[in-house]
């Protein structure tokens, strides 16, 4: 059953694996102010979206627990909800964050060359921030009624159109303006709108029978998930201003390391997409489960998720770290700022399989309904333990980009460690959503 949840959404993170390393592909023909402004960018986009990515936490727990209960018929219920808040909270925050994009690059960047660059990239990304909560609403969906392929298909169309106006729209084809930097955001917002019309789409058909778009759900269920979904938004709030504060400590190292960070960050959320179709497969069985009032049958599918990941983990590092030099030259042309990525990539890969397990554990806990505890979870490892850290060992002491890594293995396997010991307390066991 893992599988046939997770592989669908395993082949749509591989097409994003491919449709990432295309995008740095692309932009790093440009050069390192090109790669330095679209990691800004594109960490900065992550933090004006966040909060309503969470949302997708909401209609998934609750639609797999319903789905778990046997009430079929309102399984789409939270679904409608997702897009009714996506929009809700979508519309004004869209605005708020264009306006202030010009003053969170003067904070994150002193390079005007950057900023330039990065400041109509960032604002094309952010006005498709009701797009993806409306995406993210419909994955959540999907993932719980264990109709994965959906997702799969709409994200493989909305990948491959992303790439073709990358190519188009960056470097001026088809008779095309050459728009650069801002030509990779704006590829980007029509290929999520377009995706979103096609999950309507699919939605209609396949999920009417189940509520899709039938009534608007009441004040209390709608008040319900959001109060379920807050936790996981606050926590992908945090998390990504953490990305963003990352990005800043390491700015104030240099333009070079920044632009290895975004190659590193990439990577980094590269590989982790194969696993993260486990995760969230461990997010419905878990809801599932619990919704059959099975918390043994629960706690089982959290350890078995995470032990097929960590494996995953094992097998990446084992390829990545013959191959991060020889990989590395692929996307960095510079051979300083190649040099500068080196090891950091080494020390990642000799973590990941931790950092997938982790992640798993997180997802479960998710699944179970235990959002705060996840979300304290990730706000303490990260913004209590590495981001101090990592600004005193890189800046301060010296220690440069090497020594932000370090300290960024440290905080990953912690954070691990504490998630497995959080899912063996069994302490979600008990919470009714």
């Amino acid at each position: 059953m893992i599988w046939g949840i997770s592989v669908p959404i395993m082949g749509g993170m591989m097409s994003q694996n491919v449709l990432n390393l295309v995008d740095i592909g692309m932009v790093g023909r440009l050069g390192d102010s090109a790669l330095a402004a679209t990691g800004i960018g594109s960490f900065s986009n992550y933090l004006a979206i966040s909060f309503i990515i969470g949302l997708s936490a909401g209609v998934q727990a609750l639609a797999a627990r319903r789905l778990g209960e046997g009430r079929d018929s309102e399984t789409a219920i939270p679904l409608n909800g997702g897009l009714l808040l996506s929009l809700i909270i979508g519309i004004p925050l869209c605005i708020v964050m264009i306006l202030a994009t010009p003053y969170a690059f003067d904070f994150l960047t002193s390079d005007p060359a950057v900023s330039e660059q990065g400041i109509p990239y960032l604002q094309i990304r952010i006005v498709s921030m009701i797009a993806v909560g409306m995406n993210f609403s419909f994955r959540g969906y999907w993932s719980a009624i264990h109709m994965t392929g959906v997702y799969l298909r709409t994200l493989l169309i909305m990948h491959a159109i992303n790439i073709f106006l990358n190519w188009v729209l960056i470097f001026g084809n088809l008779g095309a303006p050459e728009l650069g930097v801002f030509g990779a955001g704006l590829a980007t917002t029509i290929s999520l709108y377009i995706g979103t019309s096609l999950y309507f789409f699919f939605a209609v058909r396949k999920a009417s029978d189940k509520g899709f778009l039938r009534g608007v759900p009441s004040r209390s269920t709608l008040w319900q998930q959001f109060r379920l979904s807050l936790p996981s938004s606050l926590q992908q709030l945090f998390f990504s201003a953490g990305l963003v504060t990352l990005v800043w400590i390491v700015g104030r190292i240099g333009t070079a390391e920044v632009a290895a960070i975004n190659i590193l960050m990439t990577f980094h959320i590269t590989a982790m997409l194969p696993a993260f179709g486990i995760a969230l497969a461990a997010t419905t069985l878990v809801g599932n489960a619990l919704g059959r009032g099975d918390s043994d049958d629960a706690a089982t599918w959290g350890w078995n998720c995470a032990a097929l990941t960590f494996v995953y983990g094992v097998v990446m590092s084992m390829l990545l770290i013959p191959l991060a030099n020889p990989i590395l030259s692929v996307f960095l042309t510079n051979p300083v700022t190649r040099e500068l990525a080196y090891l950091p990539m080494v020390l990642w890969a000799l973590m990941i399989s931790f950092d997938t397990a982790g992640m798993v554990l997180m997802n479960a806990l998710i699944g179970a309904g235990d959002t705060r505890r996840s979300m304290w979870i990730s706000l303490l490892w990260q913004w209590v333990f590495f981001l101090p850290l990592a600004y005193l060992f890189g800046p301060i002491l010296g220690f440069g980009l090497l020594g932000v890594w370090i300290i960024n293995g440290f905080y990953r396997v912690g954070q691990a460690i504490n998630c497995a010991k959080q899912w063996s307390g069994r302490k979600w066991a008990h919470i009714e959503i």
